[in-house]
């Protein structure tokens, strides 16, 4: 069985030595250091060159998600697993986006360290179940959002752009003028977050905002 190579970054010396014991007790875990600030770990990653980072946010010196950009912007590619007491939907979603393979809180069961140590290796992304569902609510809010803020007639253009309707032809049917519907139809793209009509013709499609 290959070795997993992990690297501990956490500001507090206890709990870096409750993890190594616990990761210790695995037979393909292998803990070939620990530091206990962010600019450590940065130095630790390029000189070990762990296979998994096990990552602290709260850290002096350089924070967490720092670190997680910071080596991000290289070519290094270690897989990062946040470990942390924050559960805040902002904070786990600027880690995932910044880069992170699995996100987990301290207070989990300490069994989900390992599996997801296992899991990122295997080059799947493990984010605890709790703030996996927390992630979801989130994206569903948010859509929710996007299409409460078009206005009725920006609902009635998208509808047409997903019949395949071309500017002109939006504004013969809805009696304006080709330019208002060029002005909707950036106002739509913006609301909804995409670049294009084939975006916005799925989006409409996946969101109900159309009957097909």
């Amino acid at each position: 069985m290959a070795q997993i190579n992990v690297l501990l970054a956490d500001d507090h010396m206890m709990v870096r030595e409750g993890i190594h014991q616990l990761l210790e007790l695995e037979d393909n875990i292998n803990v070939i250091g620990e530091v206990g600030d962010g600019i450590e770990c940065i130095d630790a990653i390029y000189k070990l060159r762990p296979d998994v980072v096990v990552l602290d946010i709260n850290m002096p010196k350089m924070d967490g998600l720092s670190v997680l950009k910071k080596i991000r912007e290289t070519n290094i590619s270690c897989k990062i697993i946040v470990l942390t007491f924050y559960n805040e939907i902002g904070i786990v979603q600027d880690a995932v986006r910044s880069g992170a393979n699995g996100y987990i809180l301290k207070e989990a069961d300490s069994t989900l360290l390992v599996k997801a140590i296992n899991i990122v290796t295997s080059g799947e992304r493990y984010i605890q179940p709790s703030i996996a569902a927390m992630l979801r609510q989130s994206k569903i809010i948010e859509q929710q959002n996007r299409v409460e803020a078009l206005t009725r007639r920006e609902l009635e253009i998208i509808k047409l752009l997903v019949g395949g309707l071309y500017n002109k032809e939006i504004a013969d049917t809805l009696n304006i003028s080709e330019k208002t519907v060029k002005n909707h139809i950036s106002s739509i793209f913006r609301k909804i977050n995409v670049s294009d009509r084939t975006q916005a013709a799925v989006y409409a499609i996946k969101n109900n905002l159309v009957e097909i």
